[in-house]
Order: C-alpha cells, then sequence, then structure tokens
C-alpha cells in the first residue's frame, strides 16, 4: 500500500478535470454575477459540494448493508424542497453544520456557515438544475480536487484582499517541496497557509515517494504532524476544503488549519519543516485601542509592527533542531534597514542560511510588480557553540529568464527545473556548482559589508553589493507599493472612524 492509496482515488482522465473545473466556473459566474464576492460565491459552491458529496458516499452501500437513511440536515432534505422553503432548509442546514464543535476538518470547511443566496430561483437552480444532476463521487478525490484547485486559483486571482496576500503559483510550491524532501515522519507547519497550498504540495510530494506506510505511520501524520494557521476564517475554510477534496485530509480527522494570529504567541510546538508564504505588504494590526500593534515576544530578536518581519522571526522560532525552513519574503527583508537588518543578522548567525531563490516579477497574480526571494534555512545542533551557523549562501536568479504575466505567460514547472537540479535535492551541498545563474558568496563577506545584506545575484562579485532589477520591475515595484500603502491608509481611516462611531 502506497500513502497515495491510502487516501486517494484516481478515476476519469484530463476531459473529465476540465468538464468538472468548468461546470463550477459556470456556478460561480452564475453567483458573482448576483452581486456575491468572489470569496462568498466560492464558499456556496463549497457547502453545496460538500454536501453533494457527503450524500452519495453515504449511499454507496457496502455488500450487505443498506445505504445509509437521509439526514434532515443532509442533501436529500434540499431536493424536495421548493422556492422560499427551500432557502429556509439551506439556510437550517448551514446553521446546524456551522454550530457543530467536533473538529472534524468537514465540519470545519462550515465553520461560520452562513446562506448567501437568498433568491429562492437561484438556489433553486444550483441544487436540482446544477448539483443534483451530476454524479460528483465517480471522477475520484484527485480529479475533484484538481478541479476546485483551480477554481480557487481563477477566482481568487481576480481580487486581492487587504491582508496582501497572493495566491502562490502551484509549480512554486512544487519546486520548494521538491528540494526539501518531505519524509512522513515530519512535522510540517504553514503559519500562513492561504488556500492550503505548502500543505497539499507536501501530501502530493509523500503520495508520489513514499511506499508500505504502517497504518501507526499514517495515523500519526493524518492528526498530528500537519498544521496550518490561517487569519482569516473565510480562507481557513477553503483551505480545508481543498484539502478535503484533494484526499490530503479524512473527514473525520481533526481539522488541520487553526484560525488564529500566528505571530500572537510562541509556537506550542516545533516543526522539523516549515513552508509558508505569508501576506507582504507593510500593513500593521491595529489593536482594539486603535494604535499599530507591535508583537512584543520574548523569542523575537527585535519589535516591530511590520508583519513581514515577524513572520520570519516567527518561522525561526517554528523550526525545530535539525529542522528546515523555506520562507517567500519580499526583496526588502534581504536588504531593508532597521529592525529587519537585526532579524537577518540573528538569522546569519543562529541558523544555516543556505540558499536563496531570487523569483522575477510577474509571478503574483493582482501584484505583477512584487519583487520577492524564497529563503532556505536549516537550524543544526551548535554543540560546539560556533557561530556564525551560515559559512556558504548559494543564490539562484531566476529573474533573467523571461518576462511573466500571472494569466497570458505564467510561471510553469519547467521554468524551475534548473533550479531543482542546482540546488541538488537530497545531495550535499557540498557537491554543488557553479552556473551563471547560480553561485555561493562567503559568509564573512556578507557579514562585512552594506549591513549583511542578502540582495545578492550570481552576476556580483563577491563583495555582498548586490544589484538593481531592470527599470521597468522597479517602476512595477514602486506603483504597487504605493497602491498596497493607499490600499493599507484606506483601511486604517476606515478602522479609525469605526472606533470614533463605537
Amino acid at each position: 500500500m502506497t500513502y497515495a492509496s491510502a487516501l486517494t482515488t484516481d478515476r476519469g482522465s484530463h476531459g473529465a478535470k476540465s468538464h468538472i473545473t468548468e461546470r463550477l466556473l459556470n456556478y460561480y459566474n452564475l453567483l458573482y454575477d448576483r452581486g456575491l464576492s468572489a470569496v462568498e460565491a466560492v464558499e456556496q459552491l463549497t457547502y453545496l459540494l460538500v454536501l453533494k458529496l457527503e450524500d452519495e458516499e453515504s449511499q454507496t452501500a457496502v455488500v450487505g448493508e443498506q445505504p445509509a437513511p437521509p439526514t434532515p440536515h443532509g442533501w436529500t432534505s434540499l431536493t424536495k424542497k421548493r422556492a422560499e422553503p427551500l432557502v429556509a432548509q439551506y439556510t437550517e442546514i448551514l446553521a446546524q453544520r456551522s454550530s457543530s464543535a467536533s473538529g472534524t476538518a468537514v465540519d470545519a470547511v462550515f465553520a461560520g456557515a452562513q446562506n448567501h443566496v437568498p433568491d429562492p430561483a437561484l438556489l433553486q437552480r444550483l441544487v436540482l438544475d446544477l448539483f443534483d444532476v451530476e454524479q460528483w463521487s465517480v471522477y475520484g478525490k484527485r480529479l475533484l480536487g484538481e478541479a476546485y484547485g483551480e477554481l480557487l486559483q481563477r477566482t481568487m486571482n481576480e481580487r486581492r484582499s487587504g491582508a496582501g496576500e497572493f495566491f502562490t503559483p502551484r509549480p512554486l510550491i512544487d519546486a520548494i517541496v521538491e528540494v526539501l524532501q518531505p519524509e512522513l515522519t515530519d512535522t510540517i507547519s504553514d503559519p500562513a497557509c492561504g488556500m492550503g497550498g505548502f500543505l497539499l504540495g507536501v501530501h502530493d510530494h509523500l503520495a508520489r515517494h513514499v511506499t508500505n506506510p504502517t497504518s501507526d505511520e499514517l495515523r500519526q501524520y493524518r492528526n498530528q504532524q500537519r498544521r496550518g494557521d490561517e487569519l482569516v476564517p473565510g480562507a481557513a475554510r477553503l483551505a480545508t476544503a481543498n484539502l478535503l477534496l484533494h484526499g490530503a485530509v479524512s473527514a473525520r480527522q481533526p481539522a488541520p488549519i487553526t484560525v488564529r494570529d500566528a505571530l500572537a504567541q510562541q509556537p506550542d510546538s516545533k516543526a522539523s519543516l516549515v513552508l509558508t508564504h505569508p501576506p507582504f505588504g507593510k500593513h500593521a494590526e491595529i489593536s482594539g485601542e486603535g494604535s499599530r500593534h507591535m508583537y512584543g515576544r520574548s523569542d523575537f530578536v527585535t519589535v516591530s509592527s511590520d508583519k513581514q518581519i515577524n513572520f520570519l522571526q516567527h518561522a525561526m522560532s517554528l523550526t525545530a533542531v535539525q529542522g528546515r525552513a523555506a520562507v517567500v519574503v519580499p526583496d526588502s527583508i534581504l536588504f531593508a534597514l532597521g529592525a529587519v537588518e537585526i532579524v537577518r543578522r540573528d538569522l546569519l548567525n543562529r541558523f544555516d542560511v543556505h540558499t536563496v531563490l531570487r523569483l522575477p516579477t510577474g509571478i503574483f497574480p493582482s501584484a505583477s510588480g512584487v519583487m520577492a526571494s524564497v529563503i532556505f534555512f536549516d537550524l543544526h545542533p551548535n554543540h560546539a557553540g560556533e557561530y556564525p551557523q551560515t559559512s556558504k549562501i548559494w543564490v539562484y536568479d531566476l529573474r533573467p529568464r523571461r518576462r511573466f504575466d500571472p494569466r497570458s505567460n505564467p510561471l510553469n514547472q519547467r521554468d524551475l527545473n534548473e533550479f531543482v537540479s542546482a540546488y541538488g535535492p537530497g545531495l550535499s551541498r557540498t557537491d554543488r556548482r557553479e552556473t551563471e545563474h547560480f553561485r555561493y558568496f562567503d559568509i564573512h563577506d556578507v557579514l562585512e559589508h552594506d549591513h549583511a545584506s542578502l540582495d545578492l545575484t550570481p552576476s556580483n562579485e563577491v563583495s555582498g553589493e548586490g544589484s538593481l532589477a531592470a527599470p521597468e520591475e522597479i517602476a512595477q515595484g514602486v506603483l504597487e507599493d504605493l497602491r498596497i500603502a493607499l490600499q493599507e491608509f484606506e483601511e486604517l481611516t476606515a478602522e479609525l472612524l469605526r472606533g470614533d462611531a463605537e
């Protein structure tokens, strides 16, 4: 038995996936055109799809057994109603499901669920003419999951939340996971899990590479070794549904994602593998008194209201001894002064910052000018008490390759194949070889020049001086910063006005 066979089934074809995706997108457009937000539309589709799948699976009788009887709060109860009674029944189902405190993954999908389809004719069309005529479970978990994931990507890309969140491209997630080689014994954590992409990427990797796991190993991994934190309840619901429909979690296991501010307190446990893409932007949390929130944690080396700095510090605290981490950061983390320099020096001193992947602009939907990188670091046992722990920083620059656009020219797996090969997953870093796009910098040169800047490119001399991006990339970045700043100013003003009204 493989890890994959223990959790997933796969029936159908690429044509079936396209069919499911188009149906879901058509339903989404139907709701979106009626005034629902992108999140509200996807949430309603998620509730209906999960209810329908639950009903289909309950009617799949084992030999010698009768199908489960319909429940008063299940899918069948919806198909027997019309007009206003249908709206009332759907509202009651969501209220009943949202009040459950079982802590399971399927109930986490319905946490806080509300009916945003008050139009009886529209709801009736969704239930009877669209969802009920399809036998969804026959496609299997993988095809359903892939179709749902594509729905999330194509619809969430059309919006931008005020939290500075960007949809992480799946090829980038897969490349990061591939080079870090997760194992079934790893404890996995993403403190800013968004739509669950990294947790799903690890699941897919294990499904391909782990063979003959024991039932105890699977149970331990499913229930205790994966966790994500997400500040936005709606995102947590969709992330859980994404994992559930992919078969990465089962309906009755503990919910893998906790709705909370991961920065509010020290981690209650460490993780051997930390993978995260924290939200970008300089928006600080606003406290109940209307002042900017400062996370004064004892495990942080400095106090800051900048959430990017705090998420990096949190990832450092979250990483276990002999653990490894990959954090997507805006480029300012690599070279800015002040609090971030203090954190950067602490990172280089206590951790082995062995690799930096410089990402091109144009790979994040709705944020084409954002310049970002991935920092890879390990935490070694320091028995000799020697610092810094970093010795060589290998930098791979993906920026000179080609221009990207998330819609017309998106990042794909081929663009990252050379990086994966150069990284050498599973191999000793002493076997790495410099190339045109990949070279190392000695830690002593980095620490002695330019405020321990990590804004390094393979084309530089070993001087730590870094290099400027192309003028059009700089202009895009400035425009994006201005757009974010204006949006955050509007949010702050609205928050203060609400405080005054109270």
